[in-house]
């Protein structure tokens, strides 16, 4: 435990911020399931909506400093490119 009055209001603040932050980290999660899910199903809309919902997603935790920026962005082409994946499998 802290022992400076400083360190104590820290970890009130610390606290505080996890708090908040869970919620948007466990909505984050939900899309990227939601969005694989999708993958797996045979139809292309739903693959489209859950990617922009994971996009939107990723764009809000990255503007709040939930996740890093690039991480954000990594994990968008990333999941753009499994999205183009699978609507080319299926088209064929």
């Amino acid at each position: 435990m802290p022992q400076r009055r400083t360190a104590k209001k820290e970890l009130r603040k610390n606290k505080k911020r996890r708090q908040e932050n869970l919620p948007k980290k466990q909505a984050l999660k939900l899309a990227v399931k939601k969005f694989k899910k999708a993958l797996k199903s045979p139809e292309t809309a739903s693959v489209k909506d859950t990617l922009k919902t994971l996009q939107k997603t990723l764009d809000k935790t990255a503007a709040k400093k939930i996740i890093h920026p690039n991480k954000a962005s990594r994990q968008k082409s990333r999941f753009s490119k499994l999205a183009q994946k699978s609507s080319s499998k299926h088209n064929n």
